[in-house]
């Protein structure tokens, strides 16, 4: 079984954190409350999140302190940030979310639709990668014996090799159509932001993938991160 992926969502407001669980319940993922940027940063310090959702306005550490403490952790630099805002400062203020480090920067009232699609996509992806780095270790022992395996050890390689560019060509697909759907729908920064991240993570992971094929020089890969 699948591991559920979590998904840390920020605010200070209790109806707006319950408005969110409403709207991603459907995805069936672990939803963890924060209601402040210093309880967010204490659950990034035992948790991987495979995207955070981060209310701007917030007393104390507002949501761009909070994303530029993210984004110094070696740990959590990677994890996509989506702010979420009550408010609209015109390009300024939107600009300083994508400088801050965020993926997506949407202005509320939102789409839920739209939100629960932009969540899933990342959800989606987090899952892959871990699903990726979890057999790229398997088949790393299997090649490490697969001398002694024979013929039958080659076919199992083979076949294992083969269902992760699948499972990895699936996410692609699907990042694919997410960016061909939103430069369709909007010509927002946020569009380039997310197809620049999401290319950058499935670039990563097909090289490591490419780097497993038998014959291959250099040795083992670097696994994959998390995010």
């Amino acid at each position: 079984m699948v591991q559920k992926a979590k998904i840390l969502l920020v605010d200070d407001r209790p109806e707006n954190l319950l408005a969110l669980e409403a709207i991603l319940s459907a995805l069936d993922q672990t939803l963890v409350r924060a209601s402040s940027g210093e309880e967010a940063l204490k659950a990034l310090l035992t948790d991987d999140f495979a995207v955070i959702l981060l209310d701007v306005q917030m007393p104390g550490m507002d949501g761009f302190e909070t994303a530029a403490h993210i984004k110094r952790r070696e740990r959590t630099r990677d994890i996509p940030i989506i702010f979420l805002t009550a408010i609209n400062h015109g390009p300024h203020h939107t600009f300083r979310g994508y400088a801050a480090g965020a993926v997506d920067y949407i202005s509320k009232p939102f789409d839920p639709w739209v939100l629960r699609a932009k969540v899933s996509v990342f959800v989606e992806l987090y899952t892959k990668n871990c699903q990726l780095r979890e057999q790229a270790a398997l088949l790393r022992l299997q090649l490490e014996g697969g001398s002694s395996g024979g013929v039958d050890a080659s076919k199992e390689t083979a076949g294992l090799l083969a269902e992760l560019s699948a499972r990895l060509a699936a996410v692609e697909e699907q990042a694919e159509a997410l960016t061909k759907q939103l430069g369709e729908d909007s010509a927002d920064a946020g569009v380039v932001a997310t197809a620049a991240h999401l290319e950058r993570k499935l670039t990563g992971l097909r090289r490591a993938l490419d780097a497993l094929e038998p014959g291959t020089a250099g040795g083992a890969p670097a696994l994959p991160t998390q995010n």
